[in-house]
């Protein structure tokens, strides 16, 4: 159509509606720019959005259970580092008790003297056991029972525990009524001794077996977390390059579009040379 018509101007309108989409695409890749993100709402593509919804889930899942796994490993640590007391504390006791079956040159004294150490020795072992703690809640006094440590996103991920209690008259030493103050009593406590000993091996064997598993975990997740990571990225994030270049062009758009709205303005002055 012709622009010398004063009823409408069809180039002005052509010049705004092309004028508007400028701005639109201008302002969405200026909403890009300043958040970093080609996804932020499901208007900018459904699909995406709810992919990207999914992924934050898998992300937030796999960030809290490496806490959690951290934190269990924590808690093993401290259980395993007083067991190893214990375990130390039980081969003196076994020196001693093996020293006073040693009849043919024990006299009372020595025995006596054998005997007070190890009790003391016997109390130690006691006295960690029941202040081993992570937290408030006791790792060696058998409380620490079917303990479930969360180290995934799903509910099924988890890894469950159960300590031994450690202390002298628990199933795994039963030790508290033996003494070396004569070589009879001595030679028993050297059975019995044997069989602790064993018993926190096990124990220890079974907590650093559980630490090994939740470190691997540790490490399986963090991958995992890396990949669902990079993931979303590639999904929702924008590409900075490809959406600076954008902007500027959308700018020269602007530009060169609001001086020819203008010019499309004032074509129908025109007429006025005809009338003239």
């Amino acid at each position: 159509m012709s622009s010398l018509v004063v009823g409408t101007n069809v180039d002005a309108l052509n010049s705004l509606n092309l004028l508007n989409q400028t701005d639109s695409a201008l302002s969405q890749v200026e909403s890009e720019l300043s958040s970093g993100k080609a996804i932020q709402t499901a208007e900018n593509g459904p699909a995406a959005y709810v992919i990207g919804q999914y992924l934050t889930l898998q992300q937030n899942g796999e960030t809290q259970a490496i806490q959690n796994a951290n934190e269990g490993v924590s808690v093993l640590q401290i259980a395993n580092g007083a067991l190893q007391q214990i375990g130390g504390l039980l081969q003196q006791m076994y020196t001693l008790a093996e020293s006073s079956a040693n009849a043919g040159t024990m006299n009372s004294a020595t025995l006596a003297a054998n005997n007070a150490q190890y009790s003391a020795l016997m109390g130690q072992i006691n006295q960690i056991a029941n202040t081993t703690t992570y937290g408030q809640q006791q790792l060696l006094t058998g409380a620490y029972s079917n303990e479930t440590f969360q180290v995934g996103v799903y509910n099924t991920d988890t890894i469950e525990l159960s300590i031994t209690a450690a202390s002298t008259g628990a199933p795994a030493l039963n030790i508290a009524n033996t003494n070396v103050g004569s070589a009879t009593y001595a030679s028993q406590a050297m059975a019995s001794l044997a069989v602790a000993i064993t018993n926190v091996n096990g124990v220890e064997a079974q907590v650093g077996a559980t630490q090994d598993e939740l470190t691997a975990m540790i490490q399986n997740l963090t991958v995992a977390n890396q990949n669902v990571t990079a993931a979303y990225s590639s999904i929702i994030d924008v590409n900075m390059a490809q959406a600076t270049t954008q902007f500027t062009t959308d700018q020269i758009l602007m530009q060169s579009g609001t001086a020819m709205l203008a010019q499309a303005q004032t074509n129908p002055t025109l007429v006025l040379k005809l009338l003239s």
